[in-house]
């Protein structure tokens, strides 16, 4: 079985000194790249299956080493940064980033997150079903199953559901969601967003005030696990 390719870029040498072994130790192999020019030749090159990204290049922002990557391949980016700002995290998301993982971290945190955008990047065996735990949709009939039974949702709250779905594991920002369900003229009120949701979680969730299913990134948009 072939290793996963990860590119890593990162300014700081210490950061590759601690991932590579951390990655290696997972079974990837590592490519490194220290600013973002190195990032964007080496891409197209080795075809890496994901990249983690630093957003504090010296030569170029990580926004821009997003815009320029997503012209030409949809490779999952995880974003390293120290940059906490809510911001910068949507900014970088709604460039096409998977994900984040604010710095300082854990690495158990981190392959998490690979896991999951590496998993979101192979292409479905069924694209008219889509699975979550014990959550069925079947997009052909437009029907939603939790545990084998039927749940009714309006069109609005499938709409929804089917994005979140769609992006598994991935944070979903309210800017992208809006978009996706309401149309490229949405005023950006993520009110609507927190009605359907709570909605879709009264009908799906074991528990919806302790939510496992739909997760809610403060101040950025949700995530289906």
């Amino acid at each position: 079985m072939t290793q996963p390719t990860i590119l890593v870029v990162d300014d700081e040498r210490a950061i590759h000194r601690f991932l590579k072994p951390a990655l290696m130790a997972e079974g990837y192999r590592v490519v490194q790249a220290m600013t973002g020019a190195e990032a964007l030749t080496l891409a197209p090159e080795i075809r890496p299956d994901a990249i983690v990204l630093d957003l504090g290049l010296p030569d170029l922002d990580g926004k821009e080493v997003i815009q320029r990557l997503r012209r030409t391949s949809q490779v999952p980016i995880v974003i390293l940064s120290a940059r906490d700002r809510e911001s910068e995290k949507v900014r970088a998301l709604d460039l096409g980033a998977d994900d984040y993982v604010e710095k300082p971290f854990g690495v158990g945190e981190l392959m998490a997150r690979l896991r999951a955008a590496l998993r979101h990047a192979r292409p479905s065996r069924d694209d008219t079903m889509l699975v979550a735990g014990d959550v069925e949709v079947d997009l052909a009939a437009h029907v939603v199953r939790k545990a084998g039974r039927e749940v009714k949702l309006t069109r609005r709250e499938f709409e929804v559901l089917v994005v979140l779905l769609r992006q598994a594991g991935k944070v979903v920002t309210h800017s992208h969601l809006l978009r996706e369900v309401w149309g490229p003229a949405t005023d950006g009120n993520a009110q609507y967003l927190r009605v359907y949701v709570g909605q879709i979680r009264q009908k799906l969730e074991d528990d919806p005030a302790t939510p496992r299913l739909i997760l809610t990134e403060p101040g950025i948009g949700y995530r289906l696990v």
